[in-house]
């Protein structure tokens, strides 16, 4: 399934049914007095989060939702019927935004959230409403409301604990693969991850978290340049960055440092708030590296960039070094205040393919 994680859709609430002016005329009554009934309310509109939705696509294709409008009032005091409310599944994580003002309508965070987006139409009154001492035959009544029309802008932020950055062929699938159970395509090109992948990691039996696979950045990102660009909001809702630096002997001209730098450099561009959250250097492909030569160089990165937070080198492919991050990682998580960290972490684990 091709991964959507943004849409544009319109919603259209119903319109509420109009009130009625009617009379009671029956054999023996025949001035039986007013009895027009009022209308019914129009359809709302809700968005539910469903964790069994992974992506917005089914919004591609649907743009315009309409609920029913309700039902006329009519005579011998009888009410129109309400029309039902509609309910939009979404995935976990979806952020709804008005597309004229950008105002934010509801974030589902949580599996089962309910939210309403555009709120039917009360019902017209009936002229049953209107009958006084003074005036005994009274022919008012009210049209029915509009329902709320809104343009909304669907935008998905996947629920991860974890987040991955690093430059295309940094080892982000692999790492993911070795320390989860989802399979993201590996390949020795750049560009493998076309989409997020997320994995639950469990560190025991009773502990586990969700990690985020993001594509990959190069520079220029913030601006549009390459694919990462159109997935730095998933980072957003993350507590921990690990920012994978690929240390294999390089080609000639490449540089770890460098491309951390620029990494660095793209995410501050984006948003202040991801540049300052928590990250940590995970330097990768040791296995093709000598033990002097790792050591040797894993200094001379954190001299360079003056790093002063978590250091792990790693190799992802033959899982050195894995397991000690992994419960590196379940300790900073479970230092963090209970709202901090996401709860029901497998509801939002599916992998998004």
């Amino acid at each position: 399934m091709k991964f959507i994680d943004e849409s544009i859709i319109e919603v259209h609430a119903g319109k509420g049914g109009d009130g009625v002016a009617s009379f009671r005329r029956e054999k023996f009554m025949p001035f039986g007095g007013p009895d027009g009934g009022d209308g019914g309310k129009g359809g709302s509109i809700y968005a539910v989060a469903d964790s069994n939705i992974n992506t917005l696509i089914d919004y591609r294709y649907a743009r315009i939702h309409r609920a029913k409008k309700g039902e006329k009032g009519r005579g011998a005091d009888c009410y129109g019927r309400g029309a039902d409310d509609i309910e939009l599944r979404m995935p976990v994580g979806t952020v709804i935004s008005d597309f004229e003002t950008g105002e934010v309508l509801a974030d589902l965070a949580r599996n089962h959230a309910r939210a309403l987006i555009a709120k039917g139409g009360k019902g017209g009154i009936g002229n049953l409403h209107f009958k006084s001492s003074t005036n005994r035959t009274p022919r008012q009544f009210t049209r029915g409301d509009e329902g709320e029309t809104r343009k909304l802008k669907l935008e998905l932020k996947v629920l991860a604990d974890v987040g991955l950055l690093g430059m295309p062929n940094a080892g982000k699938s692999t790492l993911i693969r070795a320390v989860s159970a989802a399979k993201p395509k590996v390949a020795d090109y750049p560009f493998t991850t076309l989409h997020p992948n997320l994995g639950v990691v469990r560190a025991n039996m009773n502990r586990s978290f969700v990690i985020a696979d993001i594509p990959g950045l190069i520079e220029g990102a913030a601006e549009g340049a390459g694919l990462g660009h159109q997935f730095l909001r998933h980072l957003a809702r993350t507590k921990l960055l690990l920012h994978l630096l690929d240390i294999a002997p390089p080609e000639e001209g490449a540089d770890p440092v460098k491309d951390a730098r620029a990494i660095v450099a793209e995410l501050r561009k984006y948003d202040e708030a991801l540049y300052k959250k928590s990250r940590w250097l995970i330097l990768n492909k040791a296995d093709l590296l000598g033990e002097a030569e790792r050591d040797k160089l894993t200094k001379s990165i954190v001299r360079r960039l003056r790093w002063k937070g978590q250091v792990f080198v790693i190799s992802a492919i033959s899982g050195f070094g894995c397991a000690e991050l992994v419960q590196a990682i379940m300790n900073h998580l479970d230092s963090l205040p209970v709202s901090a960290v996401t709860e029901d972490a497998e509801d939002h684990a599916a992998e998004l393919v």
